[in-house]
Protein backbone atom coordinates (compact mmCIF):
# COMPACT_ATOMS: atom_id res chain seq x y z
CA UNK A 1 0.00 0.00 0.00
CA UNK A 2 1.49 3.84 -1.22
CA UNK A 3 -0.05 6.46 1.33
CA UNK A 4 -0.19 9.99 -0.26
CA UNK A 5 -0.46 12.32 2.72
CA UNK A 6 -1.73 15.89 0.97
CA UNK A 7 -5.46 18.18 0.69
CA UNK A 8 -7.86 17.48 -1.13
CA UNK A 9 -6.94 20.38 -3.65
CA UNK A 10 -3.62 19.30 -4.07
CA UNK A 11 -3.70 18.12 -8.37
CA UNK A 12 -0.48 17.36 -7.69
CA UNK A 13 -1.24 14.62 -5.99
CA UNK A 14 -4.52 13.61 -8.69
CA UNK A 15 -1.32 12.67 -11.35
CA UNK A 16 0.49 10.42 -8.84
CA UNK A 17 -3.23 8.45 -7.97
CA UNK A 18 -4.00 8.57 -11.75
CA UNK A 19 -0.76 6.57 -12.15
CA UNK A 20 -1.20 4.43 -9.34
CA UNK A 21 -4.63 3.66 -10.69
CA UNK A 22 -3.10 2.98 -14.30
CA UNK A 23 -0.83 0.34 -12.64
CA UNK A 24 -3.36 -1.10 -10.43
CA UNK A 25 -1.22 -0.31 -7.32
CA UNK A 26 -3.26 -0.33 -3.78
CA UNK A 27 -2.83 3.29 -2.28
CA UNK A 28 -4.77 5.38 0.41
CA UNK A 29 -4.95 9.18 0.06
CA UNK A 30 -5.28 11.00 3.21
CA UNK A 31 -6.28 14.66 2.86
CA UNK A 32 -5.41 15.66 6.27
CA UNK A 33 -8.16 17.61 6.98
CA UNK A 34 -10.40 15.65 6.87
CA UNK A 35 -8.89 13.39 9.46
CA UNK A 36 -10.97 14.19 12.67
CA UNK A 37 -13.93 12.52 10.49
CA UNK A 38 -11.68 9.77 10.99
CA UNK A 39 -11.65 6.76 14.07
CA UNK A 40 -7.84 6.69 14.95
CA UNK A 41 -6.13 4.22 17.28
CA UNK A 42 -2.67 3.96 18.24
CA UNK A 43 -0.95 1.26 20.07
CA UNK A 44 2.75 1.58 21.23
CA UNK A 45 4.34 -0.22 18.16
CA UNK A 46 5.60 1.62 15.07
CA UNK A 47 2.85 -0.32 13.07
CA UNK A 48 0.39 -0.32 15.68
CA UNK A 49 -1.96 2.38 14.69
CA UNK A 50 -4.90 2.45 11.97
CA UNK A 51 -7.35 4.67 10.95
CA UNK A 52 -11.14 4.28 9.58
CA UNK A 53 -12.75 6.58 7.12
CA UNK A 54 -16.58 6.61 6.35
CA UNK A 55 -15.58 4.73 3.24
CA UNK A 56 -11.87 2.79 4.06
CA UNK A 57 -10.03 1.23 6.51
CA UNK A 58 -5.83 1.42 6.81
CA UNK A 59 -3.59 -0.18 9.50
CA UNK A 60 0.11 0.72 10.00
CA UNK A 61 1.58 -2.54 8.94
CA UNK A 62 -0.08 -2.53 5.37
CA UNK A 63 1.82 0.54 4.25
CA UNK A 64 4.82 -0.16 2.47
CA UNK A 65 5.65 3.75 0.82
CA UNK A 66 4.76 6.97 1.46
CA UNK A 67 4.58 10.40 -0.45
CA UNK A 68 4.36 13.67 1.88
CA UNK A 69 2.59 16.30 -0.80
CA UNK A 70 0.83 19.07 0.79
CA UNK A 71 -1.08 18.30 4.18
CA UNK A 72 -3.83 20.74 5.37
CA UNK A 73 -4.83 21.51 8.55
CA UNK A 74 -7.21 19.28 10.48
CA UNK A 75 -10.68 20.73 10.33
CA UNK A 76 -12.37 19.63 13.46
CA UNK A 77 -16.42 19.88 13.56
CA UNK A 78 -17.78 23.34 12.99
CA UNK A 79 -19.35 23.26 16.33
CA UNK A 80 -16.23 23.76 17.77
CA UNK A 81 -15.11 27.35 18.38
CA UNK A 82 -12.09 29.59 19.97
CA UNK A 83 -9.97 27.80 22.28
CA UNK A 84 -11.77 24.19 22.53
CA UNK A 85 -11.46 24.51 18.37
CA UNK A 86 -7.54 25.20 19.03
CA UNK A 87 -7.21 22.38 21.02
CA UNK A 88 -8.56 20.45 19.05
CA UNK A 89 -6.31 20.98 16.18
CA UNK A 90 -3.17 20.75 18.21
CA UNK A 91 -4.03 17.54 18.95
CA UNK A 92 -4.74 16.17 15.59
CA UNK A 93 -1.16 18.10 14.20
CA UNK A 94 0.65 16.06 17.33
CA UNK A 95 -1.46 12.68 15.76
CA UNK A 96 -0.25 13.65 12.43
CA UNK A 97 3.61 14.16 13.68
CA UNK A 98 3.46 10.77 15.50
CA UNK A 99 2.07 9.32 12.14
CA UNK A 100 5.01 11.06 10.23
CA UNK A 101 7.51 9.41 12.99
CA UNK A 102 6.23 5.91 12.42
CA UNK A 103 6.43 5.87 8.76
CA UNK A 104 10.37 7.02 8.97
CA UNK A 105 12.12 4.59 6.57
CA UNK A 106 9.25 4.97 4.13
CA UNK A 107 9.21 8.29 2.76
CA UNK A 108 10.04 9.68 -0.42
CA UNK A 109 11.05 12.63 0.74
CA UNK A 110 10.35 12.56 4.91
CA UNK A 111 8.91 15.79 6.50
CA UNK A 112 11.66 16.44 8.48
CA UNK A 113 14.18 16.48 5.81
CA UNK A 114 11.85 18.71 3.64
CA UNK A 115 11.86 20.96 6.49
CA UNK A 116 15.86 20.96 6.46
CA UNK A 117 16.26 21.33 2.77
CA UNK A 118 14.03 24.57 2.85
CA UNK A 119 16.55 26.60 4.70
CA UNK A 120 17.54 28.77 1.33
CA UNK A 121 21.11 30.30 3.02
CA UNK A 122 21.88 26.22 3.50
CA UNK A 123 20.88 25.58 0.45
CA UNK A 124 23.06 28.23 -1.32
CA UNK A 125 26.18 26.78 0.92
CA UNK A 126 25.64 23.44 -0.33
CA UNK A 127 25.25 24.60 -3.78
CA UNK A 128 28.61 26.48 -4.17
CA UNK A 129 30.37 23.43 -2.91
CA UNK A 130 28.92 21.44 -5.35
CA UNK A 131 30.40 24.45 -7.71
CA UNK A 132 27.23 25.76 -9.03
CA UNK A 133 27.61 29.28 -10.47
CA UNK A 134 25.94 31.27 -7.39
CA UNK A 135 24.92 35.15 -8.06
CA UNK A 136 26.50 37.66 -5.85
CA UNK A 137 23.90 37.07 -2.25
CA UNK A 138 23.02 39.05 1.19
CA UNK A 139 20.13 37.92 2.98
CA UNK A 140 19.34 41.08 5.43
CA UNK A 141 16.66 43.63 7.32
CA UNK A 142 19.90 46.04 7.41
CA UNK A 143 19.66 48.93 4.32
CA UNK A 144 23.29 49.52 4.16
CA UNK A 145 23.96 45.76 3.97
CA UNK A 146 21.73 45.96 0.97
CA UNK A 147 22.19 48.90 -0.65
CA UNK A 148 26.34 48.41 -0.71
CA UNK A 149 25.65 44.75 -2.63
CA UNK A 150 23.18 46.33 -5.00
CA UNK A 151 24.94 49.32 -5.72
CA UNK A 152 27.82 47.12 -7.26
CA UNK A 153 25.63 45.69 -10.58
CA UNK A 154 22.06 45.33 -10.81
CA UNK A 155 19.99 43.30 -8.12
CA UNK A 156 17.08 41.91 -7.12
CA UNK A 157 15.08 41.06 -4.27
CA UNK A 158 13.20 38.21 -3.23
CA UNK A 159 11.11 36.40 -0.16
CA UNK A 160 13.45 34.55 2.23
CA UNK A 161 10.94 32.19 2.77
CA UNK A 162 7.15 32.96 1.95
CA UNK A 163 5.63 34.63 -1.58
CA UNK A 164 2.36 35.40 -0.09
CA UNK A 165 1.06 38.18 1.75
CA UNK A 166 -2.32 36.63 3.08
CA UNK A 167 -5.34 38.13 4.47
CA UNK A 168 -8.47 40.58 2.93
CA UNK A 169 -5.64 41.85 0.36
CA UNK A 170 -3.96 39.06 -0.28
CA UNK A 171 -1.16 39.57 -2.60
CA UNK A 172 1.91 38.00 -4.34
CA UNK A 173 5.55 38.83 -3.83
CA UNK A 174 7.47 38.34 -6.85
CA UNK A 175 11.09 37.95 -7.21
CA UNK A 176 11.43 41.92 -8.63
CA UNK A 177 14.68 44.69 -9.97
CA UNK A 178 15.83 46.70 -7.18
CA UNK A 179 17.06 50.34 -7.65
CA UNK A 180 19.57 50.46 -4.95
CA UNK A 181 19.70 54.62 -5.76
CA UNK A 182 16.08 55.15 -5.29
CA UNK A 183 15.04 55.88 -1.75
CA UNK A 184 13.61 53.22 1.11
CA UNK A 185 12.29 53.50 3.91
CA UNK A 186 14.49 52.03 6.17
CA UNK A 187 12.16 51.00 8.94
CA UNK A 188 9.90 48.94 6.23
CA UNK A 189 13.68 47.40 4.88
CA UNK A 190 14.15 46.47 8.89
CA UNK A 191 10.68 44.64 9.43
CA UNK A 192 11.82 41.39 7.53
CA UNK A 193 15.32 39.61 5.73
CA UNK A 194 14.84 39.29 2.01
CA UNK A 195 17.41 38.39 -0.41
CA UNK A 196 19.45 40.36 -2.43
CA UNK A 197 20.70 39.06 -5.15
CA UNK A 198 22.92 40.16 -8.37
CA UNK A 199 20.92 39.74 -11.29
CA UNK A 200 21.65 36.80 -14.20
CA UNK A 201 21.15 38.35 -17.58
CA UNK A 202 19.20 35.65 -18.46
CA UNK A 203 18.91 32.99 -22.09
CA UNK A 204 15.95 31.03 -20.23
CA UNK A 205 15.13 29.94 -16.91
CA UNK A 206 15.53 25.81 -16.30
CA UNK A 207 13.28 24.00 -13.87
CA UNK A 208 14.95 20.77 -12.63
CA UNK A 209 12.87 18.03 -11.51
CA UNK A 210 14.79 15.65 -9.58
CA UNK A 211 13.20 12.06 -9.07
CA UNK A 212 16.19 9.89 -7.60
CA UNK A 213 18.80 9.89 -10.39
CA UNK A 214 16.26 11.16 -13.27
CA UNK A 215 16.03 14.24 -14.30
CA UNK A 216 13.62 16.54 -16.21
CA UNK A 217 14.48 19.54 -17.27
CA UNK A 218 12.74 21.99 -18.67
CA UNK A 219 13.16 25.81 -20.22
CA UNK A 220 11.03 28.25 -19.56
CA UNK A 221 11.03 30.76 -22.02
CA UNK A 222 11.11 33.65 -19.41
CA UNK A 223 12.48 36.32 -21.81
CA UNK A 224 9.49 36.42 -24.65
CA UNK A 225 7.53 39.01 -22.85
CA UNK A 226 8.73 41.79 -20.45
CA UNK A 227 6.38 40.81 -17.84
CA UNK A 228 8.47 37.64 -17.41
CA UNK A 229 11.68 38.82 -17.98
CA UNK A 230 12.65 38.60 -13.88
CA UNK A 231 10.28 36.24 -12.39
CA UNK A 232 8.61 33.86 -15.02
CA UNK A 233 5.43 33.27 -12.61
CA UNK A 234 4.57 36.88 -13.21
CA UNK A 235 3.00 36.49 -16.66
CA UNK A 236 -0.42 35.84 -17.22
CA UNK A 237 0.56 34.44 -20.80
CA UNK A 238 -0.67 30.43 -21.08
CA UNK A 239 1.47 29.96 -24.03
CA UNK A 240 4.69 30.94 -22.29
CA UNK A 241 6.96 28.37 -23.91
CA UNK A 242 8.11 25.13 -22.04
CA UNK A 243 10.65 22.98 -23.55
CA UNK A 244 12.47 19.54 -22.30
CA UNK A 245 15.90 20.34 -22.51
CA UNK A 246 19.12 18.15 -21.68
CA UNK A 247 21.94 19.89 -19.16
CA UNK A 248 25.81 19.34 -19.56
CA UNK A 249 26.95 16.37 -17.93
CA UNK A 250 28.44 18.33 -14.55
CA UNK A 251 25.64 20.41 -14.26
CA UNK A 252 23.30 17.13 -14.19
CA UNK A 253 25.19 15.23 -11.77
CA UNK A 254 25.21 18.88 -9.37
CA UNK A 255 21.58 18.51 -9.35
CA UNK A 256 21.87 14.84 -8.47
CA UNK A 257 24.46 15.35 -5.80
CA UNK A 258 22.39 18.44 -3.94
CA UNK A 259 19.04 16.31 -3.62
CA UNK A 260 21.26 13.28 -2.48
CA UNK A 261 23.27 15.26 -0.37
CA UNK A 262 19.70 17.01 1.45
CA UNK A 263 18.69 13.35 2.08
CA UNK A 264 15.75 14.13 -0.44
CA UNK A 265 14.61 11.92 -3.39
CA UNK A 266 12.96 14.69 -5.01
CA UNK A 267 13.81 18.35 -5.37
CA UNK A 268 12.97 20.89 -7.78
CA UNK A 269 15.45 23.33 -8.74
CA UNK A 270 15.28 26.53 -9.86
CA UNK A 271 18.31 27.28 -12.49
CA UNK A 272 19.45 30.35 -15.01
CA UNK A 273 20.97 29.73 -18.43
CA UNK A 274 22.44 33.11 -18.39
CA UNK A 275 23.56 35.20 -21.43
CA UNK A 276 26.88 33.82 -20.46
CA UNK A 277 25.80 30.22 -20.99
CA UNK A 278 26.24 29.24 -17.33
CA UNK A 279 23.60 27.75 -15.60
CA UNK A 280 23.21 29.72 -12.19
CA UNK A 281 21.75 28.46 -9.34
CA UNK A 282 18.79 30.18 -7.70
CA UNK A 283 16.92 27.86 -5.19
CA UNK A 284 15.94 23.90 -4.32
CA UNK A 285 12.00 23.59 -3.34
CA UNK A 286 12.03 20.23 -1.91
CA UNK A 287 8.28 19.65 -2.36
CA UNK A 288 7.60 21.83 -5.02
CA UNK A 289 4.53 21.68 -8.06
CA UNK A 290 5.30 19.69 -11.33
CA UNK A 291 2.20 19.07 -12.41
CA UNK A 292 1.98 21.69 -14.82
CA UNK A 293 5.48 20.85 -16.33
CA UNK A 294 4.24 17.15 -16.93
CA UNK A 295 1.46 18.85 -18.59
CA UNK A 296 2.81 20.99 -20.81
CA UNK A 297 5.97 18.90 -22.10
CA UNK A 298 4.93 15.21 -21.45
CA UNK A 299 7.76 14.83 -19.13
CA UNK A 300 6.75 11.36 -17.11
CA UNK A 301 7.13 12.61 -13.47
CA UNK A 302 4.53 10.86 -12.09
CA UNK A 303 5.71 7.64 -13.52
CA UNK A 304 8.77 8.48 -11.99
CA UNK A 305 7.49 8.78 -8.55
CA UNK A 306 5.96 5.78 -8.66
CA UNK A 307 8.85 3.89 -9.90
CA UNK A 308 10.87 5.73 -6.60
CA UNK A 309 8.16 4.52 -4.39
CA UNK A 310 7.84 0.80 -5.13
CA UNK A 311 11.73 1.32 -5.07
CA UNK A 312 11.45 2.11 -1.21
CA UNK A 313 8.34 -0.41 -0.78
CA UNK A 314 10.74 -3.23 -2.17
Amino acid sequence: MILIVTNGRDLTSDFVVLELQRRGLPYFRLNTETLPAARVRFGGGSLDWSLETAHRSLVGQDVRAAYFRRPGPPSPDEDLQGGHRDYCVAEWNALLKSLYTRLDGLWLNAPWAILRAEDKPHQLQRAAKLGFDIPATVITNDLATAVALAQQAPSIVKPLRKALVEGKAEQVVFTSRWDAFSPVDERAMAAAPIIVQHEVPKQADIRVTVVGDQLFPVAIDSQATAETEVDWRKGSDPNLAHGLVTLPDDVAERCRALVRGLDLKFGAIDLILGQDGKYWFLEINPNGQWAWIQQRTGAPIAEAIVDALLEIAG
